[in-house]
C-alpha cells in the first residue's frame, strides 16, 4: 500500500495537504510545522533534526498515515470524514431541520479572499449541493469555481479548531488562512 505521507515529502506540503496530521509532529515535539525552513525541509529531516531514531521516524510516519481522515468527493471538492462529523454534530444540536453548511468565497479580509462557513436550510438555484452521509453542504457556483480541487477539512489540536480548506488555487495565503488570488 503505497502511503500518502512519505520520509521525504516536505513539512510545508505535509501541512497543507493533511493539517491534521500537524497534531502528530506537535506530540513528536516538533513544533516548528509554521516555521519558514519547516516548508523546505523533509519530514525525515525534521524528525532526526528532534533527534529521533530510524525506528522512531518509522513509527512517527505510520501514525501521520493513520492521522489522515477518511474523504469523499470529486475533481470539484474533497471533504473529509473530520469535517462531515463535524457538522453532523453542530446540526444536531440546532432546531431546525433539514439545514446544510453553506460555503462561500467572498472578496477582503487581510489576504484578498476569505472563506464565509453558516447553516442554511434554503438552496438556492445557484447552489450545487454536496451530500455526505447525510450531511449537505451547499455551495454557490462562483465559489465552486474557486474552490475547484480544494478539501474541506475539519481539525482540533493544539493549535486550535476549525475548518481548514486547502485550496490548490491559492497564490498564497496568510497566517490567518485567508487566501490571495
Amino acid at each position: 500500500m503505497t502511503e500518502a505521507i512519505t520520509r521525504d515529502m516536505t513539512i510545508g506540503d505535509m501541512v497543507q495537504k493533511y493539517p491534521s496530521a500537524v497534531e502528530v509532529l506537535l506530540e513528536e515535539g516538533v513544533h516548528c510545522v509554521g516555521c519558514g525552513a519547516a516548508y523546505f525541509e523533509t519530514i525525515e529531516q525534521g524528525l532526526a533534526g528532534h533527534g529521533k531514531t530510524e525506528e522512531e521516524i518509522n513509527d512517527v510516519l505510520k501514525r501521520l498515515n493513520d492521522s489522515i481522515p477518511k474523504e469523499e468527493g470529486n475533481e470539484e471538492l474533497t471533504i473529509t470524514e473530520n469535517a462531515v462529523n463535524k457538522v453532523k454534530g453542530l446540526l444536531s444540536k440546532r432546531e431546525k431541520k433539514n439545514e446544510a453548511l453553506r460555503v462561500k468565497v467572498t472578496s477582503g479580509g487581510c489576504a484578498g479572499q476569505q472563506y464565509h462557513f453558516e447553516f442554511s436550510d434554503k438552496k438556492s438555484e445557484e447552489d450545487q449541493e454536496i451530500k455526505i452521509d447525510g450531511v449537505k453542504f451547499f455551495i454557490d457556483n462562483e465559489s465552486m469555481k474557486q474552490l475547484k480541487g480544494s478539501k474541506i477539512d475539519y481539525v482540533d489540536g493544539l493549535t486550535g479548531a476549525g475548518f481548514k480548506i486547502s485550496n490548490p488555487n491559492a497564490k498564497s495565503t496568510c497566517g490567518c488562512g485567508q487566501s490571495f488570488k
